[in-house]
């Protein structure tokens, strides 16, 4: 398996991924509207055998307190059926956060499953005073101080890009 950035040739595999993997189409929805107007955004796929069998996204999420401050929300991740519980969505988490870094992210925050994300070092963000502008479980909603220190004295209710209002 190799892990490498999406490319347009991947589009329809990538909706396949998340449509195979959800019930709804509510998350391919939303990578298509990410596509068309998130800037920066980390895009990566995980490919077997010339397959995709995952794909992971970050995009924009703004402390609106302290606009100065660059994190990313990592959503949606999604991997096909048969090759869940796998590695595959653990190595594209790994990537992603790795390019995050990479591009200059201080913190990544996640609304995920409070047994999968901690094994990459998510946190609860409320530890940091970071809010939720979704209905979830504090123990749900996690950030990620991708530089240690980053988030220091910088709490606040976050933005998601426009494209998770509807969600």
């Amino acid at each position: 398996m190799i892990v490498r950035p999406e490319r347009p040739a991947d589009r329809d595999a990538v909706r396949r991924v998340h449509v195979t993997a959800f019930t709804t189409p509510e998350e391919a929805d939303l990578v298509d509207a990410l596509r068309a107007g998130a800037d920066p955004l980390v895009s990566l796929v995980a490919e077997e055998a010339g397959e995709v069998v995952g794909h992971v996204m970050f995009s924009p999420v703004t402390l609106p307190d302290h606009p100065e401050l660059r994190l990313m929300g990592l959503a949606p991740l999604a991997v096909l059926p048969a090759r869940q519980r796998t590695g595959v969505g653990g190595a594209l988490t790994r990537a992603g956060l790795e390019r995050c870094r990479e591009i200059g992210v201080g913190a990544v925050v996640v609304l995920g499953h409070p047994d999968y994300y901690p094994r990459f070092g998510f946190v609860r963000a409320d530890a940091f005073g970071v809010g939720c502008p979704f209905d979830a479980p504090a123990e749900a909603w996690m950030l990620l101080e991708l530089e240690p220190g980053y988030l220091s004295g910088a709490g606040g209710p976050t933005r998601w890009h426009a494209a998770f209002d509807g969600l």
